[in-house]
């Protein structure tokens, strides 16, 4: 029987919607959508800087459940705005260029947040070293 471990992040979403921020099950670590909230709850306005805030919830979320972002084999990309694909792109290619993992980037009406201009989720391995 595969284990199953649910990581935390400590977003108030958590409880009251009922979702970990990311579960590892055997060698599969999956996370959910990451939106860019700082602990204080604030949220820069810049798309870019968002990303990278999601790239490092996802991060430290990936290394919790025993996996790195160099393990990760897909992402998608949930953008509200087409003007913030460039900055978006650039984060992911910084984070993943040469990682390179299947990836999606789509265009949605919005999301939970209005500041939100990005959310992010992840798949990933865990690698034995």
């Amino acid at each position: 029987m595969l284990t199953r471990k649910n990581i935390s992040s400590g977003s108030p979403f958590e409880p009251t919607i009922g979702f970990s921020r990311a579960v590892r099950v055997g060698d599969r670590v999956l996370v959910s959508g990451t939106g860019p909230i700082w602990p204080d709850g604030s949220c820069p306005d810049d798309p870019g800087a968002q990303a990278q805030r999601c790239f490092e919830i996802i991060d430290a979320a990936l290394t919790e459940a025993g996996s790195t972002l160099s393990a990760v084999v897909r992402t998608r990309m949930y953008l509200t705005d087409p003007s913030a694909v460039k900055a978006v792109s650039a984060e992911h290619g910084r984070v993943f260029s040469e990682i390179r993992p299947a990836a999606t980037m789509v265009i949605v009406a919005g999301l939970v947040d209005d500041r939100w201009k990005v959310e992010i989720e992840v798949e990933a391995l865990i690698v034995d070293t």
